[in-house]
């Protein structure tokens, strides 16, 4: 029921989503008249793989995580929440209030234990494909060994979903030397080296959408700032090229003869085909879309939460964070005991 278009978006996308992916069901949380009237509008109906799970209340977009967790106990937010932590569901998708919806999960799902807090993964485009980063907003002071957690769990999800072996982890900084960077980012380079994580060391802001590494570690400041600054470079060159193009007669015949290259090039790019922000960390998947997604975007988030249910992502970390982190962690306590 969130996000800037509520169930004008989520129910076309939905429909869309089922039309491509006959493996999968999909259970609509929220208000059901407006539920049914949106799928009237869009001349469907509930079925065996479609049905509709009532919720009395919404988390507004500008409403605090607070009073959203304390006194909306049934919105759609929550219960679909519930229908995670139930296993009646194997995913949750929203692009509702994110910090509603951290709180609201956290709460429900509790985090996967060694874990002490959740993260927000997603998958960049980049020249060698995909760059996955984390944190990007949840946590905006985080300690090395947060850091740490963040670098297991993010290896997780490419290695699952992306079938990566060994997939390469960066932290990111202001310089690749060692000698870069302040005392927390250090010491959390410090860490990482002997984190059970093929490690590549400190990568800078370029090395993103280079596609250096496969999984880039942050805080959720420096994170959060530096995906709000990609996505505002990319609008800024979208409307530089539209402008020039547009310049004259002779640049608009120049534009239909550019329309295939242009066109490969928007599909490679397009922020839709990338939304969808995974909370990390928690016993259950859960899924952040945009909150002003259009219909194809809130589909690319759909599939993201499919692949990754598929994929058991939230499993994986369990199983990866009992057998590995656990003698690391033991490991790293006796060196600072003997120290």
């Amino acid at each position: 029921m969130g996000g800037d278009h509520g169930t004008h978006v989520t129910v076309p996308a939905v429909l869309r989503f089922l039309d491509h992916h006959a493996d999968v069901n999909v259970v609509l949380v929220g208000l059901p008249d407006a539920l049914e009237a949106e799928l009237k509008a869009c001349k469907a109906e509930v079925g065996p793989r479609l049905r509709i799970h009532p919720a009395s209340e919404v988390v507004l977009m500008d409403e605090s995580p607070q009073s959203a967790l304390k006194n909306k106990k049934d919105s759609s937010m929550r219960v679909a929440i519930n229908l995670v932590k139930s296993g009646e569901a194997h995913a949750c998708v929203s692009a509702g209030n994110t910090g509603a919806l951290m709180a609201t999960a956290r709460f429900v799902l509790k985090t996967i234990p060694g874990i002490e807090r959740p993260a927000i993964a997603k998958m960049l485009p980049s020249l060698r494909g995909e760059t996955c980063m984390l944190d990007l907003g949840a946590n905006v002071d985080c300690t090395p060994a947060h850091l740490v957690q963040f670098a297991v769990m993010g290896a997780t999800l490419v290695s699952a979903v992306k079938h990566v072996d060994a997939p390469t982890v960066g932290l990111l900084n202001i310089g690749s030397e060692d000698i870069k960077g302040n005392e927390a980012v250090k010491e959390s380079a410090e860490l990482l080296k002997k984190a059970p994580i093929n490690f590549h060391g400190n990568v800078e802001g370029d090395d993103i959408y280079k596609g250096t590494v496969d999984v880039v570690v942050c805080d959720g400041f420096i994170g959060n700032v530096a995906l709000k600054t990609s996505e505002g470079l990319a609008k800024m060159l979208a409307g530089f090229l539209r402008e020039e193009f547009k310049r004259s007669w002779w640049t608009k015949l120049l534009a239909l003869f550019a329309l295939p290259v242009l066109s490969r090039f928007k599909k490679r790019t397009d922020p839709r085909r990338f939304n969808g922000a995974t909370l990390l960390g928690l016993r259950g998947i859960v899924i952040k879309s945009h909150g002003g997604a259009d219909e194809t975007a809130f589909y690319w988030a759909l599939r993201q939460a499919a692949e990754e249910a598929q994929a058991g992502v939230a499993q994986r970390i369990a199983a990866r964070v009992q057998s590995q982190m656990a003698e690391f962690e033991s490991g790293t306590a006796a060196v600072a005991e003997n120290i």
